[in-house]
């Protein structure tokens, strides 16, 4: 597999290192890759169907199922019948401190966005992005567990925007990787401190070392990947032979691709003068969604450690994994809920609070992604029309550097 690199002479300095870390990192599709190319068209063609009306009415069932199960039936199955009556005592002033961070969530998950596509990788305008992301933000809340809807939907946008197959995945994986490190750190972060006492509040073993062990391990896991050899395709493929010679080459693009991501993402880390919209973008994102969560707790007079929000909120998110529940839903309030009751805060004002916190994080940002993923549609009809190329790259046919470069 051969290595792309840069080649413009303007390009000097911390500029040129991290172009040549991103090139090095986001080796082009080969040109032979038969059936699993294939496989690529059929994923880039699914996400247009995301969105219909049959899948948004079974969906939308789905989802009110399962809010009414956490929100009317939980409370009276663990005595906490009257809860639902708090909402009405919270504070105007702080529930609008919350909208008010969710707006600046948006803003900086299109900054993480456009921080890892970046301007010279294919050229998208600032509504562009916030088309992509926003109709990403709502496929990840409607569909698939772990944001996986909003990974496919974003995806094929950037195919249809002109990347080619094997630097949106690498792009994409980078996004990732970048998002979920500020996850993973905060955990060992504010486990260990919490539990420590350098920060105030309560820190059972439950919710503080065992995340942190956790999130460790997961650190180690992603930072070992990254070592995986750049043409580790070529040597299995060199290795083997025949038809489990194929077998394997193809088994191994999903560890060499991921490293591949991996690496993308290193390298916007490394140097914060080219990455820094991105990684402004990755903590911004997490830290206004604690802060909505922090002003939901104010808007009910509930005092909360920083620490214990930090990790209560953290803990909670990872029942986003579960695979039955469109967004979360249930599932994520559940564990946000048990992750704060067991930090030895009153089940009665956690409840009403995580309520708030799910209304504003998680319903609002719907209808205006939903909006903008059919002004995205319209948007890569217009690319179609206009003959966006296939195999999108920079200048000279190389990969060009990350945003802000």
């Amino acid at each position: 597999m051969r290595q792309k690199r840069e080649t413009s002479a303007s390009e000097a300095g911390a500029q040129h290192r991290v172009a040549r870390d991103v090139d090095d990192a986001e080796p082009r599709l080969p040109e032979d890759a038969g059936a699993e190319a294939g496989t690529m068209e059929e994923v880039e063609a699914e996400p247009t169907a995301l969105l219909t009306p049959k899948r948004l009415l079974q969906t939308t069932v789905a989802v009110v199922l399962l809010t009414i199960a956490i929100y009317v039936l939980f409370p009276r199955v663990v005595g906490l019948e009257g809860a639902l009556e708090k909402i009405d005592d919270g504070d105007p002033l702080w529930i609008g401190v919350a909208l008010a961070f969710n707006l600046v969530a948006f803003g900086a998950y299109v900054a993480l966005f456009r921080g890892v596509v970046g301007e010279k990788v294919i050229h998208l305008t600032v509504a562009e992005s916030y088309q992509i992301t926003m109709a990403g933000l709502a496929a990840t809340r409607l569909f698939s567990a772990g944001g996986a809807g909003g990974i496919l939907l974003t995806y094929w946008a950037l195919r249809k925007g002109g990347m080619e197959r094997r630097q949106s995945v690498c792009r994409m994986i980078a996004f990732l990787v970048l998002l979920y490190s500020v996850y993973l750190l905060a955990l060992v972060l504010f486990g260990v401190l919490l539990r420590a006492g350098v920060l105030p509040g309560e820190a059972p073993v439950g919710v503080t070392v065992v995340p942190a062990a956790i999130a460790g391990v997961a650190i180690v896991i992603v930072a070992l990947l990254a070592f995986v050899p750049q043409d580790f395709e070529r040597r299995i493929e060199k290795l083997t032979s025949g038809r489990f010679g194929r077998i394997a080459k193809r088994l191994a693009t999903a560890p060499a691709t991921f490293a591949q991501g991996t690496r993308t993402a290193i390298a916007f880390m490394r140097d914060p003068s080219q990455g820094g919209l991105a990684v402004a973008g990755a903590v911004g994102f997490w830290g206004a969604n604690i802060g909505i969560l922090w002003a939901s707790f104010q808007a009910f007079d509930v005092s909360v450690p920083f620490g214990v929000i930090v990790m209560g909120f953290f803990v909670g998110m990872v029942a986003n994994l579960f695979p039955l529940a469109p967004g979360g839903v249930g599932a994520v309030d559940a564990g946000m809920i048990g992750a704060f009751v067991i930090f030895g805060l009153p089940e009665s004002s956690v409840f009403v609070a995580v309520l708030t916190y799910r209304v504003i994080a998680f319903w609002v940002p719907i209808p205006p992604g939903i909006v903008a993923f059919f002004q995205l549609r319209k948007t890569v009809r217009r690319w179609e029309q206009e003959g966006r190329p296939a195999e999108g790259t920079g200048e000279h046919g190389t990969e060009p550097a990350p945003a802000g470069a």
